[in-house]
C-alpha cells in the first residue's frame, strides 16, 4: 500500500483519519446553491474571488464560478481560470480538440466516430470519476467542465465529493477501504487506444493518495463494460457498497444544471450526467478541460 503510514486516509492511522473526518464533515454545505462563486472576469480573478473559489474547492473539491460569458465560445477563459490554480498541464486524448479542450456535443446522429463515445452523445453518463482508464502517469486529477450552451430538456449533472465517499466506506467497513486500496482492484482490460495504440491490461487502486497534495484520488466507474473488479469477497462488497452508498443520494450530493457562463472546477470529483434532449440547430456544448495537476493555492492567500 503506497500510503504514508501518517496520512489520514492510510487505514492503520485511526487517529489522523478521526482528526481530518473532524475537519471535513465541520460546516459541510448542505445546497449546491453554497458552491456557487460569481467571477467578474475569468482571466483575473479579485483576491475574494480567489479566496471564496479555494475555499470552496478546500471543503468540498469543487466549486462551480459563474460568469457573464454567456453563450460566447471563450476557450481561452476557461484555460486562463483554471491556470490561476495551478491547472496547466492538459491530458492530451485523440477526442480533444487540437487545443487539448474537449467541445462536448452530440455527434450521435451523422456517423462521426466520437459519436461512438458516451460523452459525445445524448445518453446518460453514470457516477464515474475522468480518466479512471488513465495510465498512472496521466492521472486526471483535476478537470474544469464549462457550459456554453445548455440542453433544451434535461442534461442535470450530480456531484459527489470522493472525500465523503471514503468517510462512508471507512466508517462502514474499514475493510472496504483496504481492498479499494489493492494495487490490483480495478482492472482496465487490454485494448487499443488512438494515441498509444495497442495497450495492456492496467490494473490499479481505487482510492489512492496524491503525493505531491497528500489529497485523495479515486479511480471509479459505474459502468459494466470494459472494467474488471478483482474477484475476492472483500472488493467485491466493497463495490456493491459504492453502488449503494451513490444511490441513495447521500449527504453532501448535489444535483445541478450549468447554465451559459457557468463552469464546475474540481479535483476531479464523482458526477454524472442525465441524458437530453437537444435540436441540430442548437446543440447543447460544453468545454471539458481535464489536467494532471491537482488545485492549489498560487497567491499564497490560504
Amino acid at each position: 500500500m503506497m500510503i504514508p503510514a501518517d496520512s489520514p486516509f492510510h487505514p492503520d492511522n485511526e487517529a489522523g483519519y478521526q482528526r481530518w473526518r473532524t475537519a471535513k464533515l465541520a460546516g459541510y454545505p448542505t445546497r449546491g446553491e453554497d458552491l456557487i462563486v460569481e467571477v467578474r472576469d475569468p482571466h483575473a480573478l479579485t483576491d475574494t474571488e480567489y479566496r471564496a473559489v479555494l475555499e470552496r474547492v478546500a471543503r468540498t473539491n469543487m466549486v462551480i464560478y459563474a460568469t457573464s460569458l454567456g453563450e460566447a465560445e471563450d476557450k481561452a477563459a476557461v484555460r486562463a481560470l483554471s491556470a490561476q490554480f495551478g491547472l496547466t498541464r492538459l491530458d492530451a486524448n485523440w477526442l480533444a480538440d487540437e487545443d487539448g479542450i474537449s467541445s462536448l456535443t452530440p455527434r450521435d446522429e451523422g456517423g462521426e466516430k466520437r459519436g461512438d463515445y458516451i460523452p459525445y452523445t445524448h445518453h446518460r453518463i453514470r457516477w464515474h470519476t475522468d480518466g479512471y482508464y488513465n495510465p498512472e502517469p496521466r492521472r486526471i486529477l483535476a478537470m474544469t467542465l464549462h457550459c456554453v450552451r445548455e440542453a433544451e430538456q434535461g442534461g442535470d449533472n450530480e456531484l459527489y465529493d470522493q472525500d465523503l465517499a471514503y468517510i462512508q466506506l471507512r466508517d462502514s467497513n474499514p475493510e472496504f477501504i483496504r481492498a479499494l486500496m489493492a494495487p490490483d482492484a480495478m482492472t482496465i482490460p487490454a485494448r487499443v487506444d488512438e494515441i498509444d495504440g495497442e495497450r495492456p491490461a492496467e490494473p490499479g487502486p481505487v482510492f489512492l493518495v496524491d503525493p505531491a497534495s497528500g489529497g485523495l484520488h479515486l479511480r471509479y466507474t459505474a459502468r459494466t463494460k470494459s472494467i474488471a473488479w478483482k474477484d475476492d469477497p472483500d472488493t467485491q462488497a466493497a463495490v456493491k457498497a459504492i453502488e449503494d452508498l451513490l444511490a441513495s443520494q447521500p449527504a453532501g450530493w448535489f444535483r445541478l444544471k450549468l447554465q451559459p457562463g457557468m463552469g464546475l472546477l474540481c479535483n476531479n470529483v464523482l458526477h454524472t450526467r442525465d441524458g437530453f434532449t437537444d435540436t441540430p440547430e442548437r446543440r447543447r456544448l460544453l468545454y471539458r478541460a481535464r489536467y494532471h495537476d491537482r488545485i492549489r493555492d498560487l497567491r499564497g492567500l490560504t
